[in-house]
């Protein structure tokens, strides 16, 4: 009953670029009021001329880059008569693709959301044979190829996450990011920003990956980092769950000191980037991708992104990293060729760089540069530091397939304080590892 209750709720890495390419061209589409008929009349024409249309399922959900991704697709569809069909289901993305996946209804194309290998692999076509696979990044190379050297997915971009900040809202409480080491420091620094009125830490939980999120990257400091003994009791099986305590206590500490926006369970993920881009929340788990969306808000708005504290005093920061828009190709589609050139459009230098620096991301490919802009120096500042660890993302590595869904569900239920959440939360992650420890 405890877990139907739970279930109801859920509604750089060094970066070494080498090459060059031209300054991304950002795609265009005619909609002027002085259209005409032949000009509406031939893109029809264009759409319709080799009478194939692909799926193309994707899961960045933010206005900018979606904006961008339907643009891209439009100009491959001018320029090959091949029509896409570009599709972002939602926040349930995961749970669209298992289902997906089990009736064998699967779209011609989609990003791999991390997990190309773990999840993908045996419904994904290698793409060795592309030319863009000699130009995969090094950075990104090995968490993307499998065992025996099949490349299964497209890295557009690369992800490079810790918490992204508003400096003004920082600024005003009188916060210096630089001196958040631990989560002890990280506290202090929201106790200042609760005393000046604003918002500590944004949640969308409307979007539940956002809740996800934020078990994902307080997970790994607390339970996985410089942990060798956790580490290897994870992938093994043998993990004692009564140590998911400290995780769920982190996250009930901070609702109980009101860190959080009120409305954390029922605002989405674009009204927490709005939030920051008005400068009235600090920090939010996400992305970095996210930053170029609140500038899409608010130009005038200063963000950035800083590491995931430590635990303690002695221990190291750290920055997740892994797939972020990554696309890859059904090995049982029904048009392969005209998937296979939507591909080698992606990779196009000028519109994968185009579409990394929508994202904010640097590029997967060592031929194409993004241009990270006003997040460059954070990149900068971030990629060769030692004293920070690199990280994989705490449910693709430690944790069976198909346990995102329960990070979502927990993290929701300890924001909304339901009654014995705590207990729930660890008692469901228990159950939910075994069952599908068991099934692996």
């Amino acid at each position: 009953m405890k877990k139907l209750a739970l279930a109801s709720l859920a509604g750089l890495i060094a970066i070494s670029v080498i090459g060059c390419s031209k300054a991304p061209q950002e795609p265009v589409e005619t909609t002027t009021a002085t259209e005409t008929v032949k000009e509406t009349e031939t893109k029809k024409d264009a759409v319709a001329s080799t009478g194939v249309t692909i799926e193309f399922l994707y899961n960045l959900n933010g206005e900018s880059v979606s904006d961008a991704i339907q643009d891209v697709c439009k100009q491959f569809t001018e320029e090959t008569g091949i029509g896409v069909e570009a599709v972002m289901p939602g926040s349930n993305f995961s749970d669209i693709m298992k289902t997906r996946m089990a009736s064998n209804q699967l779209p011609d194309a989609w990003t791999t959301h991390g997990w190309a290998v773990a999840r993908y692999a045996e419904y994904l076509s290698p793409l060795n044979d592309f030319e863009f696979a000699s130009h995969i990044s090094s950075s990104i190379k090995e968490q993307i190829t499998d065992g025996e050297g099949n490349l299964y997915t497209l890295p557009i971009d690369m992800d490079l996450t810790g918490m992204i900040y508003n400096e003004n809202v920082l600024e005003e409480a009188g916060v210096n990011v630089d001196d958040i080491k631990t989560w002890a420091d990280f506290e202090a620094a929201c106790e200042k920003i609760k005393a000046a009125g604003l918002t500590p830490i944004q949640l969308g939980g409307k979007d539940s990956y956002t809740m996800g999120n934020m078990m994902d990257f307080v997970a790994p400091t607390l339970i996985t980092n410089e942990d060798e003994a956790n580490q290897t009791a994870l992938l093994d099986g043998s993990f004692d769950w009564s140590k998911w305590n400290t995780v769920v206590n982190q996250i009930d500490s901070w609702r109980q000191k009101g860190y959080f926006n009120t409305d954390a369970v029922t605002a989405d993920f674009m009204t927490g980037i709005k939030a920051l881009a008005a400068d009235k929340a600090a920090f939010m788990f996400t992305a970095a991708s996210g930053i170029t969306e609140t500038y899409v808000q608010n130009q005038d708005t200063k963000m950035g992104f800083m590491p995931l504290p430590a635990r303690e005093e002695g221990l190291k920061q750290s920055l997740m990293t892994g797939e972020h828009f990554a696309v890859g190709m059904s090995k049982t589609t029904k048009h392969p060729e005209e998937v296979k050139q939507f591909m080698e459009f992606l990779a196009r230098e000028d519109i994968s760089s185009y579409l990394a620096t929508k994202c904010g991301m640097p590029s997967g490919l060592d031929n194409v540069i993004s241009d990270t802009g006003r997040l460059a120096p954070y990149y900068d500042k971030y990629a060769n530091d030692s004293s920070i660890l690199n990280i994989p993302y705490f449910d693709r590595k430690y944790l069976p397939s198909g346990m995102w869904n329960d990070l979502c569900v927990t993290g929701a239920a300890i924001v909304s304080g339901q009654a014995d959440s705590l207990t729930v939360a660890v008692d469901q992650m228990k159950t939910s590892y075994e069952e599908k420890k068991a099934q692996e």
